[in-house]
């Protein structure tokens, strides 16, 4: 692994008696993407806005290329590219004039400043609206113009707090695209999202769960972990046509461990005594037309289970 771009250790925050943030610690080294999942309210923002230099850690600290967070947190401004989860420029400007007021933030030239423009607005497609209304374009072209503006300073790390919420699946799968063209460039980025299908996408993933970063990791090697597919048992995806029947069958089924339905399918965790050929018969009775195929855990299963396990282990000590 190259050098670590961003690196918290033991990051901790507290509001008064309580605890937003406890014991995080992870690495994410340079022009990698990471994805950080969880549920609302469980820290993400607060990470990113104690790495950001913007709020203090109660304990421990951060380094954002090689600066620590807590003790010079102005430097850490100056070197981040920042996008938030709500649109936040100026509507009632137009995408240039946002374009060159954070620019002029940033203290660029006016010569840096208008070769800055043309990059950005290459990179983003966002030319053709530059004299648009920042209001009046669409979700996704929102999302762009945020990225050019957290762009236009050239830094080497952007953070992008659920920079996809609210826009539609092709401006999502657009705006991926070019953020795995900014990471070939060097960039390195940290991303909440709540999107499974883009924690795939991620170099790496971390889980945080009730203020506990309770995994991190690359998607294949958390798949691995071996509680994630419990010794004994196997897991099926079930295509039937009474899929709601089947479910209703599989969850009261002594040998089915967990069942999840995805689209037109069931996922199943069981027992590894239980066949392809029992699972068709004994959950769909019969059915003709049913398919049973093997397959590996999802993120989504990772997470759940995790989830589950943290979730346990807490009434536990309580």
């Amino acid at each position: 692994m190259s050098e670590a771009v961003i690196r918290a250790e033991h990051l901790t925050r507290r509001f008064g008696t309580f605890v937003a943030v406890r014991d995080v610690s992870f690495e994410i080294p340079r022009a990698s993407i990471f994805g950080l999942l969880g549920p609302n309210g469980s820290g993400k923002s607060t990470i990113i806005r104690m790495l950001c230099g913007v709020l203090k850690p109660s304990e421990g600290t951060g380094y954002v290329l090689g600066v620590d967070v807590s003790k010079d947190p102005e430097a850490v401004k100056r070197s981040i590219g920042y996008m938030s989860q709500r649109f936040s420029l100026y509507g009632d400007l137009s995408s240039i004039e946002n374009l060159r007021f954070y620019g002029r933030i940033y203290g660029l030239s006016a010569a840096k400043l208008r070769e800055r423009e043309d990059a950005v607005m290459a990179l983003t497609g966002i030319g053709e609206f530059r004299d648009r209304l920042a209001a009046k374009l669409s979700g996704g072209w929102k999302q762009r113009l945020a990225l050019a503006c957290a762009l236009i300073h050239e830094p080497a790390v952007l953070f992008l707090d659920e920079p996809t919420a609210g826009i539609d699946p092709v401006a999502r799968r657009d705006l991926w695209d070019l953020l795995f063209d900014l990471a070939g460039r060097g960039v390195t980025m940290f991303v909440t999202t709540h999107y499974m299908d883009e924690a795939e996408r991620c170099s790496s993933v971390g889980y945080i769960h009730t203020s506990r970063l309770i995994a991190a990791g690359e998607p294949d090697e958390l798949k691995r972990r071996p509680e994630v597919t419990p010794h004994g048992t196997l897991r099926y995806e079930l295509q039937c046509t009474g899929l709601t029947q089947a479910m209703a069958r599989a969850r009261i089924h002594p040998m089915v461990r967990d069942v999840t339905m995805f689209g037109d399918r069931l996922h199943l965790l069981v027992d590894e005594r239980l066949t392809p050929g029992g699972i068709a018969e004994e959950l769909t009775k019969g059915e003709r037309d049913v398919e049973v195929r093997a397959m590996g855990p999802t993120l989504e299963d990772v997470f759940v289970i995790l989830s589950r396990t943290q979730q346990r282990r807490t009434v536990e000590a309580a």
